[in-house]
């Protein structure tokens, strides 16, 4: 049977190197145990009862894609549109009870059978198709983001109360989502361990051929592999929306990548033949280890991007290592007794270990005392855009004038990102909280949690909705659009075309700054919008896609961008045009932005002053912190700036 290469070479067990070879076979849970004792000495809120539950509810979306990706890796194979799918199925479950008007259990269902026809259609381009497992489902990574786009028109839709339950506590304490994650893992674990495709799976990932010659039907096989991938990947974005209380067009984002690297860590190889569910949920925990207690650590955004990309690659090293030494994780069904009593006991080893780095740890900062200095956490909805960089700039220019710990991390504008970076803060004891939320809808439970936990939380940039903030410090997206409107429609002297770049869909900025264009705009209407196109707040965008307007409209009159970056690609684009016969508006005021102002290219710029905006949302983030009154809304004037004032314009 092809099943026979799973076993470990004869021999291996009574081979030298003994502990080698265990450390080997183990290495995952061994990194877990090291990983947690780290963690556990370095931070004192690290091993609280709530800040543990904490990793369980940001590992559970991970995981439990985890779980399907170990289905197709077992297999030899890859999905690279779990993260897309999981996305698409949630927005079904949205619209359908909400726009559609469907009944929320028959929407649950919809979304399923969303999934689950993903991964169908997945399996068959790969089995009858013959399209390599990698272009067939990177082909659906983009079917299903842009699909999930389309139905909701690029807006976050709020879920059903029923549904968003699932993201709460059961009994004020046990989280929900860690509960899906248990009976996810439990039937990942069974079907591998105790049923005839489980088995398939692991003759398939070991030998193809070898399975075919014994009588498997493998394309049917791998069609019902990638249909438990989109179930699962459907479980997942249920999961994730009602984390968020709405479904988010662009949420999980590079989950896939997670998703294969927890399968990769847990002992899995990329080769196939080999995996086991309890191998991938410590692999998901690894990687939730890994953010939470670098969180609480206050390391760099940017260095926790650079350490877990050193732990994936330390475990594909592993894999290889393992692989040489001729030691596997094999399925249930080839291992002798001996070997589950073994992994058993290496399991209540484990647990021992951990409960007694609990102990010392507990005693080790039993003592410690929380300091005078006042700990504020930042949550940026990304560190990818100027705009953003100058609020973090300007908050911590001023976080070090007032002698302020401020930790700064990047959501990479996904919301379930920033929501464990919230939840991570106020595990982390943080004395206030600086949010930029990535979606206001999504950011309202995380805030809530830091209400529950008399954590100040101050908005800045955008408001949260259904939470308490002690203060907005934001400039008028609206009004901005507006006067962005009234300065290219008077420069082209209330005649003209224009086009519009707009930002990424989905975001508030986005949609905020459009209304207020739109809305300006009426006042001129000799002025016509002949072309709108996101280009997602990016330069690199923003130039492609005016290129590609200007074959459709060369004799365009002005454009108008909804930020400086896409503005600054537009310039690019348009050559020696720009600033001559067509006029360009951008937004935000970035040091690039006022550059090209200043150089004439670019007409004008919607100044937001976003080191204001960081300046003043520490101070009001420490005044909250103190007992303070703040103001509900605090209002950072925005502007229009010209070559005429550029001169004078602080930012």
């Amino acid at each position: 049977m092809a099943t026979d290469t799973l076993k470990s070479r004869p021999g291996a067990q009574s081979a030298p190197g003994g502990l080698r070879r265990l450390l080997l076979d183990n290495g995952a849970l061994t990194a877990l145990i090291a990983l947690v004792i780290a963690m556990a000495a370095l931070s004192g809120d690290f091993l609280t009862t709530d800040n543990l539950l904490n990793i369980g509810v940001q590992a559970a979306v991970t995981a439990i894609l985890a779980f399907g990706m170990t289905f197709v890796i077992v297999s030899a194979g890859i999905d690279l549109s779990v993260g897309s799918v999981a996305a698409l199925s949630a927005t079904v479950l949205a619209w359908s009870a909400t726009e559609a008007g469907v009944p929320v259990a028959l929407a649950v269902l919809l979304a399923v059978l969303t999934g689950i026809g993903c991964g169908v259609v997945n399996g068959f381009l790969i089995s009858y198709g013959k399209m390599p497992p990698f272009i067939a489902t990177l082909a659906m990574l983009s079917v299903g983001r842009g699909l999930s786009l389309v139905i909701s028109q690029g807006s976050p839709i709020a879920i059903p109360d029923s549904v968003s339950h699932l993201g709460d506590n059961l009994g004020g304490w046990l989280p929900v989502p860690v509960i899906v994650l248990t009976v996810m893992g439990l039937l990942t674990a069974f079907v591998l361990r105790r049923t005839y495709i489980g088995r398939s799976m692991y003759a398939i990932g070991g030998n193809e051929e070898a399975a075919r010659l014994s009588g498997l039907r493998v394309k049917r096989q791998k069609i019902a592999i990638y249909a438990f991938s989109g179930l699962f990947a459907a479980t997942a974005g249920i999961v994730l929306a009602a984390r968020l209380s709405s479904a988010q067009p662009q949420a999980a984002q590079g989950y896939e990548l997670d998703a294969i690297a927890a399968v990769v860590i847990g002992g899995a190889s990329l080769a196939g033949g080999t995996g086991k569910a309890s191998g991938t949920l410590i692999g998901a925990l690894i990687l939730a280890v890994l953010r939470n207690g670098l969180n609480l650590l206050s390391v760099s955004a940017f260095w926790q991007q650079v350490v877990i990309g050193v732990v994936i690659a330390l475990a594909v090293l592993l894999d290889t290592a393992r692989r040489k030494a001729g030691t596997s994780t094999a399925p249930a069904a080839a291992d002798p007794g001996g070997n589950r009593r073994k992994q058993a006991l290496t399991y209540t080893v484990a647990a021992v270990v951990t409960i007694a780095v609990i102990a010392a740890t507990s005693l080790l900062h039993g003592g410690s005392s929380a300091g005078k200095t006042q700990k504020v956490g930042l949550s940026l909805s990304t560190l990818n855009n100027p705009f953003f960089v100058q609020i973090r700039a300007g908050a911590e220019e001023r976080a070090k004038q007032l002698g302020v710990d401020l930790t700064v991390t990047d959501a990479q504008n996904d919301a379930s990102q920033q929501a464990n970076q919230l939840q991570n803060f106020v595990s982390g004891s943080r004395s206030a909280i600086i949010v930029n939320p990535v979606d206001s809808d999504a950011a309202g439970p995380s805030v809530r949690s830091a209400n529950n936990d008399d954590i100040p939380v101050v908005a800045v940039d955008r408001g949260v909705n259904k939470a308490k903030t002690s203060a907005l410090v934001a400039s008028d997206n609206v009004e901005g659009g507006a006067l962005g409107a009234k300065a290219l429609a008077e420069k082209l002297g209330g005649e003209g075309t224009i086009v519009i770049l707009q930002g990424q869909a989905g975001t508030s900025a986005s949609r905020e700054r459009g209304a207020g264009f739109a809305e300006g705009l009426k006042d001129y209407p000799g002025i016509k919008v002949v072309a709108k196109q996101p280009a997602d707040f990016d330069r690199t965008k923003g130039l492609d896609v005016m290129t590609n307007l200007l074959q459709a409209h060369p004799d365009v009159d002005g454009v108008f961008a909804e930020n400086d970056e896409m503005a600054l690609g537009a310039l690019k684009a348009l050559g020696s045009k720009a600033g001559k016969s067509v006029q360009v508006v951008g937004f935000d005021g970035t040091p690039d932005g006022l550059k090209a102002v200043e150089a004439g290219t670019l007409y004008a710029s919607v100044a937001q002053q976003p080191r204001e905006l960081g300046r003043i949302a520490v101070d009001n983030a420490l005044r909250a912190a103190e007992g303070k009154k703040t103001d509900a809304m605090v209002k950072v004037p925005v502007k229009v700036v010209t070559k005429e004032n550029v001169a004078g314009f602080g930012g």
